[in-house]
């Protein structure tokens, strides 16, 4: 998918996933203090996987490696961080707590996730800097056609 609109179709592809980024920071932030989920268990942070866009044709391959634009991105996954410790907080009247008074709070970070938040509002910010000036360029394209 080549031509006038690739550009466009890069920066709608960013401005996709930074939403859904958008989506995952936020969702952490509204579980930052649920000692447990549906299921009982505590809410793990979440993060999303960003990955270049496949190229679907041998064509496009090559296009590709000759040094034409990309395709844009995808998110392959959203994961959760198993690897990060829980924050265990002492509080014996909580119901949540267990048998030496301690409750197991998520392992969301709210500075960490403001950080994350900012940039990745930025990012959208610049994607769609990128899609208006695509769109302008084509606009005066057309002008000159007159």
């Amino acid at each position: 998918m080549g031509g006038v609109f690739s550009g466009m179709n890069i920066s709608s592809s960013g401005m996709t996933a930074q939403k859904t980024r958008l989506d995952i920071i936020a969702e952490n932030i509204a579980n930052v203090n649920s000692t447990r989920d549906a299921d009982g268990n505590v809410y793990k942070r979440k993060s999303v996987i960003f990955q270049e866009k496949n190229y679907a044709t041998f064509q496009e391959t090559l296009m590709g490696t000759a040094g034409a634009v990309g395709k844009g991105v995808k998110i392959t996954d959203i994961i959760e961080d198993s690897e990060t410790a829980c924050r265990m907080v002492y509080d014996p009247t909580h119901p949540d707590a267990d048998e030496d008074g301690y409750v197991i709070y998520p392992n969301v970070n709210t500075v960490t996730e403001m950080t994350d938040m900012i940039d990745a509002s930025r990012s959208y910010e610049a994607n769609v800097t990128a899609f208006n000036a695509s769109k302008n360029m084509q606009l005066k394209a057309l002008e000159i056609g007159k």
